[in-house]
C-alpha cells in the first residue's frame, strides 16, 4: 500500500487538470511557461495578439501538450471578457492567470514620445487591471486561484532609456502587494516574478561583447533561459506555494538589483 502511494506521488504532476491563462504566451518567456506548464499537466490558453501564437500552440500540442491559442488584446476589456467566457463555457473555471504580456519602447526621456510612454503603460500595467477584473470573479467563486505577473530586475535598479518600462514593472510590484491583501481570504495568492538577463530574440541580435559583459554581472555565470523563468512561475502556481503571496521572486542568477 505504501509503495503504491509512493509511485502515485512520483507520477503526479504539479498542475494536473488546472486551467491556466498565459498572456503574451506566443514567444519568449511566455512560450517557455506554456511548455513547462503543459508538461506538468495544465490545460493552457495562450492569450496574444500575435498570430504566431497559433504556431506555438500547434508545436506544443504536437509534443503532447493540452493547449489552445486565443487571439486576445489584453488592453481590451471586451476582448478579454469574450475569451474568459469561452473558457468558462467549456471548463467552468480558471485556476491560474499569468500576466506575462509586455512591450518595450526604449528611448531616453527627452526623446521619448507620449505615445511611447502610454503604449508601455497600457500593455504592461493597464492590462493587469483588465485581465484580473475578468478572471477574479471565477477564482473567487471557486475559492482558489493563482495570479502571477511579470515584473523585472529593472523595476528595482532602473536602466538607461527605460523610464517607461522600469516604471511599468515597478507598478506591477505595487499591484501585487495590494491585490494579495484583497483576495487572500478567497484562497487566492498574488505574486510576481522579476527576471534578469534572459535569452530572447532581442539578445540573439546583440553583439557578443555585450552578451559577455552582461553575463559577467551574473554570479551563476550564464544568461537565463525562458525555461528558467517558467520553473519560477511553476513554483508560485503550485498548490505547495499556498502560503506565498505578495512576493516578488527575483530570478536573475544572483544579479540582485542595487
Amino acid at each position: 500500500m505504501a509503495d503504491k502511494f509512493f509511485y502515485t506521488y512520483l507520477i503526479m504532476k504539479k498542475l494536473d487538470g488546472q486551467i491556466v491563462v498565459i498572456t503574451g504566451g506566443a514567444r519568449g518567456i511566455g512560450e517557455g511557461i506554456c511548455k513547462i506548464f503543459c508538461n506538468e499537466g495544465a490545460i493552457v490558453f495562450i492569450w496574444d495578439v500575435l498570430e504566431v501564437g497559433q504556431k506555438t500552440a500547434d508545436k506544443i500540442k504536437a509534443d503532447g501538450g493540452n493547449i489552445c491559442f486565443q487571439k486576445v488584446d489584453v488592453t481590451s476589456q471586451q476582448s478579454v471578457d469574450n475569451a474568459v467566457e469561452e473558457i468558462i463555457k467549456i471548463h467552468e473555471k480558471i485556476d491560474v492567470l499569468i500576466n506575462n504580456a509586455g512591450v518595450i519602447r526604449d528611448r531616453s526621456i527627452l526623446k521619448m514620445t507620449r505615445e511611447e510612454w502610454d503604449m508601455v503603460q497600457s500593455v504592461n500595467v493597464n492590462s493587469l487591471f483588465v485581465t484580473t477584473k475578468a478572471v477574479l470573479p471565477h477564482m473567487k467563486s471557486a475559492n482558489y486561484g493563482r495570479i502571477i505577473s511579470a515584473s523585472s530586475i529593472n523595476a528595482f535598479q532602473g536602466a538607461f532609456g527605460q523610464t517607461n518600462y522600469s516604471a511599468s514593472k515597478a507598478a506591477i510590484v505595487g499591484f501585487t502587494h495590494s491585490l494579495c491583501r484583497e483576495v487572500g481570504k478567497y484562497n487566492i495568492t498574488v505574486n510576481a516574478v522579476a527576471p534578469g538577463f534572459i535569452k530572447s530574440e532581442m539578445t540573439d541580435s546583440m553583439p557578443e561583447e555585450i552578451i559577455k559583459a552582461g553575463i559577467a554581472q551574473i554570479p551563476v555565470g550564464r544568461i537565463g533561459t525562458p525555461e528558467d523563468m517558467a520553473h519560477a512561475y511553476l513554483f508560485l502556481a503550485s498548490k505547495e506555494a499556498g502560503f506565498v503571496s505578495g512576493h516578488t521572486l527575483h530570478a536573475n542568477g544572483g544579479a540582485m538589483p542595487n
